[in-house]
């Protein structure tokens, strides 16, 4: 049997296979955040499809950490009861869940909460909105809306948890000397800039307790001058390892680095090379022992085999293809290893900024 296909354990929590649905935004949650029919639905068909772990959409802690509209919420209470549906179902589907909570900071769309947007250095924006530089205090309180949002998930069903550290928002934002020009004690060196992900860390452990699995998404680089560093990274990660995070995943680039979005466009007919961070990953495998998930550009099956065979990650993590197939694990562990449908031309984001949710529009042209 493949290694894709074994059992394996992050901290207490058994996954039948090293597939990972990386988180996505899928535009489906209500006006104000809550959940609803239509993403049980999404999550269900993942785990229904084979998916060993499904990482949901980005969920915001705050109000004023909300990065755009259809974006599901976790700062209060009131959102538990459609949250407990979500893992209720995917459990009975047999899957495994956890929710990626986050904070927008200076990418936050201060049009749905009406407050400042804050971040870890005076900032403007991609909108021309200015973001300003949060004090000690906002600093603490963000850190323990993290740790609140952990134990709702938790409250709520969820297998785990996983930071957004990735993509240019506040954590990374920390992370990162692009945005982050502070000269106390969470700027400057990047054990200081890593301050802010540790106490977060720290949060939901006191929340949670040790048992519960924390993980954390992370920028392997920004392909910025004056951004992040692949070395930088790594030791961001170590420092988060010793801190007692769980497992990293590995993603890279911003809204600003435009080449190497996350979501980048496949050029059809060019052969568009997978595995965007393949090096970055061989180099935090030397330096870094907990479980590695790898996101970015994957999209063939002896490309998922190889990278873990030979040790490059521990999981394998997509986005965009399972918005075109929910049903590719099953696919390819029924024998049938064709490469990935999705052609990567973004359509599907379309879709959920017009309101209509996230989907592939080529298969529903092709179904036409």
């Amino acid at each position: 049997m493949s290694k894709l296909f074994e059992p394996t354990t992050i901290k207490n929590m058994v996954l039948a296979n090293r597939f990972v649905r990386s988180a996505t935004w899928e535009g489906l949650a209500a006006e104000d955040g809550s959940c609803t029919p239509a993403l049980i639905d999404t999550v269900v068909q993942l785990a229904r499809g084979g998916v060993g772990l499904i990482i949901t959409g980005h969920t915001f802690v705050r109000k004023d950490g909300r990065a755009g509209p259809w974006q599901m919420a976790i700062y209060d209470d009131a959102f538990l009861p459609g949250l407990i549906e979500m893992t209720n179902a995917v459990h009975e589907a047999g899957g495994k869940i956890i929710m990626q909570i986050s904070h927008a900071g200076c990418r936050a769309a201060a049009r749905f909460s009406g407050l400042q947007l804050v971040g870890p250095s005076r900032f403007e924006n991609e909108r021309g909105v200015t973001c300003l530089e949060m004090a000690h205090a906002d600093i603490e309180a963000v850190t323990a809306s993290f740790g609140q949002a952990a134990l709702r998930a938790r409250e709520a069903g969820f297998d785990g948890v996983q930071i957004h550290g990735a993509h240019g928002y506040l954590i990374d934002q920390f992370l990162s000397p692009f945005y982050n020009k502070r000269t106390d004690g969470y700027g400057g060196p990047v054990e200081h800039r890593t301050r802010v992900a540790l106490d977060v860390v720290k949060s939901i452990r006191t929340a949670v307790g040790e048992d519960f699995p924390v993980l954390i998404k992370m920028t392997s680089e920004d392909f910025l001058d004056g951004g992040l560093t692949v070395g930088e990274m790594i030791e961001s990660s170590h420092i988060l390892e010793q801190g007692g995070i769980d497992a990293i995943e590995m993603s890279g680039g911003n809204v600003y680095s435009a080449d190497y979005s996350p979501f980048r466009r496949a050029k059809q007919g060019a052969g568009e090379q997978e595995v965007y961070y393949r090096d970055a990953a061989r180099r935090f495998k030397e330096k870094v022992r907990v479980p590695l998930i790898l996101v970015g550009g994957i999209r063939s099956y002896g490309v998922a085999k190889q990278l873990v065979s030979e040790g490059v990650t521990d999981y394998v993590a997509m986005s965009r293809p399972f918005i075109r197939e929910p049903g590719l694990v099953n696919r390819w562990r029924s024998g049938d290893t064709r490469k990935a449908f999705c052609v990567s031309d973004n359509g599907c984001v379309k879709t959920a900024l017009l309101g209509e949710g996230i989907r592939c529009v080529v298969a529903e042209k092709q179904k036409g």
